[in-house]
């Protein structure tokens, strides 16, 4: 059993942040040594409620004291054990307050880190908020040109929206992803996150975006002439000549093997509609415009 009593501490402590007649200025660098204490007292004793308030009355002193990055460590101690008591605005809070104070440190990566791992903490009871989460913490990343370092949050945010069946938002996001890779050179990233976002629009049967899709991102001889590029354009086609059997062989290559295992699950899927009225709809509008005089 501890000899130290973490109860006295956090006493000691406020007496020492609180003005009084005696004492016409706040202790804040004293009174940090013994919330510190006193939160790893707590934590150790497994008091994750104490603990959660000793950690925040910590950061708190040490942003008093102009160390902005001891105060967004201590935060993030907070926001992990706010998760273990299932106070999930807390968990927001306190990582979003986390990076903010590492902005101020000018530290783009510990900024972008922390709201990924809240992000992650909430992905499974709040979706919307980790989706901004990991926008945000892209956003970071991509202003301070360090976008191959955003890789992962790109994955994890794509994740969340095929979960969240955000399949429009899916695909803007991987395309996303695509011009992140372009500006630092990963080819190989670049062409798999443009044939994730084709394979998407193709899950939900949306062919016209998916050529559109295609047709954009072929203005990149990278992809043009990658292998992903290649799977792409046959796939396609497959679709014009509502071949089912060729789109399920071509799911099963080796260029949507090595994609992430998310849009492997939805390639395996397809074709999801019916091919018969895509090609109907096709011939409808090739009609449409032969008779079109203007």
């Amino acid at each position: 059993m501890s000899k130290v009593d973490p109860e006295k501490l956090m006493v000691k402590a406020e007496k020492l942040t609180k003005l009084s007649f005696t004492r016409w200025t706040a202790d804040w660098k004293s009174a940090v040594v013994l919330y510190e204490q006193a939160a790893n007292e707590f934590r150790a004793t497994r008091n994750d409620e104490k603990a959660k308030i000793a950690f925040e009355k910590a950061s708190k002193c040490h942003e008093m004291i102009s160390q902005p990055w001891d105060a967004a460590k201590h935060l993030e101690s907070a926001g992990s054990l706010a998760k273990q008591l299932g106070e999930w605005n807390e968990v927001l809070d306190f990582f979003r307050r986390a990076s903010e104070l590492y902005s101020e440190c000018g530290r783009a990566q510990p900024a972008s880190d922390a709201l990924a791992k809240g992000a992650r903490l909430l992905a499974e009871v709040n979706p919307e908020e980790a989706i901004r989460l990991f926008n945000d913490a892209c956003a970071i990343l991509e202003e301070d040109g360090k976008e191959q370092m955003a890789f992962d949050l790109y994955r994890d945010a794509t994740e969340v929206y095929i979960k969240l069946e955000r399949y429009t938002d899916a695909a803007s996001l991987l395309l996303r992803w695509g011009l992140a890779a372009d500006h630092c050179k990963a080819v190989n990233s670049q062409c798999k996150a443009y044939l994730g976002a084709i394979l998407v629009y193709l899950y939900t049967h949306d062919f016209k975006q998916a050529e559109k899709c295609y047709n954009d991102c072929s203005q990149i001889d990278a992809f043009l002439s990658s292998d992903q590029g290649r799977c792409s354009s046959k796939l396609l086609a497959a679709y014009e000549e509502g071949d089912a059997e060729e789109i399920k062989r071509i799911c099963l290559s080796s260029a949507i093997s090595h994609l992430d295992h998310m849009i492997i699950r939805l390639a395996r899927k397809l074709p999801t509609g019916d091919l018969t009225s895509l090609r109907a709809k096709d011939a409808e509008e090739e009609a449409l415009d032969e008779d079109d005089l203007t």
